[in-house]
């Protein structure tokens, strides 16, 4: 199989990170439970991991707190900024873990910057809208349909400069582009552990500059005899027991990325992304293509978006259809009657990949 959907989830991982979530099974109890050899196992396997993600994203191991994907994390960070009814700003391309959770709040919420790959388009309508006041703001880092980049840097100064908090959603962007919450200065980033960290499913982190509201109350094994939750970080927000297994491939996941470096994974997905986007339109396909894209390229094919996938799929080629559950980008980008076969490529991408999609694309030409 020729595995272009690493959009929504890394596959295959690492053979590292199989191994560390077996090791996490076979060694590793429950962390902050107890003395014992297998209980301290847990607890370092956690704490390790928290370290490697704080000097990977810039901010404090504490302030890493483990989730069990991306929306979890964007639950919670928009629950602890968004009371009900609050003003809120968003870009144009983003998913429903965004959306959904704040139409929950009755947010008013502001969409700015419609155009795809257009940075002034971005920047100019975002600050217009904070100009007229906002309680909050959330933004993508990278679009999940169609890989453009955000101008994350500038839109975090701007909201700095007019004192709005504001969250970044990094589902498609953590394991490839640099991410650096204390420079932001965001309050929340979240991100999947499943995707381009090349953890296993079931895991995510979400990065706190400020202590979050509690979405879930239970048991943190500290403060026992408190009923209300503790005050501190992480604790505060990782009630319940943990993913300790799936913590312990994310940790191997993230080794993985330190080792290879981040640039060099970006660039090839990217370089790949460029190809296939110039040879699909090259076929006769409406390709989504601009500056400021990552690995990721949509295309519309001259026939349904699902039809076309499922040939693909029987080619062995793995290609996500659809609007990927995120209606409002395709509705900036005006495809949100026909959707979008999104090509998303990964840690591994090779000529070979694209070089396999093409010939069954070449077949979907033919066939219309």
């Amino acid at each position: 199989m020729t595995y272009l959907d690493h959009g929504a989830t890394s596959f295959h991982k690492p053979q590292a990170v199989y191994r560390a979530v077996q090791c996490g099974m076979e060694n590793c109890a429950n962390p902050g439970r107890g003395g014992y050899t297998a209980a301290m196992t847990a607890a370092k396997t956690v704490l390790r991991c928290r370290q490697q993600a704080s000097s990977m994203f810039g901010c404090q191991p504490e302030q890493v707190v483990m989730t069990h994907n991306c929306t979890h994390g964007l639950n919670i960070a928009i629950n602890t900024l968004v009371k009900p009814g609050a003003r809120v700003v968003i870009s144009g391309f983003e998913h429903n873990a965004v959306t959904r959770p704040l139409h929950a709040r009755n947010a008013r919420i502001t969409v700015a910057g419609r155009k795809l790959f257009d940075w002034e388009d971005t920047l100019t309508a975002f600050e217009n809208a904070l100009q007229k006041g906002a309680d909050a703001a959330v933004f993508t880092h990278m679009s999940n349909v169609f890989g453009y980049i955000l101008p994350v840097e500038e839109l975090a100064q701007l909201c700095r400069q007019y004192r709005v908090p504001f969250v970044v959603d990094a589902a498609q962007s953590a394991g490839s582009l640099p991410i650096d919450m204390e420079k932001w200065g965001a309050e929340f980033i979240a991100m999947p552990g499943h995707k381009g960290l090349l953890g296993p499913q079931g895991t995510g982190l979400l990065l706190c500059r400020r202590e979050p509201a509690s979405l879930i109350q239970g048991g943190t094994g500290s403060l026992s005899l408190q009923q209300d939750m503790p005050d501190f970080l992480p604790d505060v927000s990782e009630a319940g027991t943990l993913n300790v297994p799936g913590i312990a491939g994310l940790s191997a996941g993230l080794a993985y990325l330190k080792c290879h470096g981040l640039e060099k994974i970006f660039a090839r997905e990217q370089n790949e992304a460029k190809r296939c986007a110039v040879a699909l339109e090259k076929l006769g396909f409406r390709v989504f293509m601009g500056e400021n894209q990552g690995g990721t390229v949509s295309f519309i094919p001259p026939m349904d978006c699902e039809e076309a996938a499922q040939i693909l799929a029987d080619n062995k080629i793995a290609v996500r259809a659809g609007l990927h559950c995120a209606p409002l980008a395709h509705e900036s980008a005006g495809t949100i009657d026909t959707g979008t076969v999104r090509v998303s490529f990964g840690f591994d991408a090779a000529s070979w990949q694209t070089g396999n999609l093409l010939l069954a694309a070449g077949k979907l030409a033919r066939q219309s």
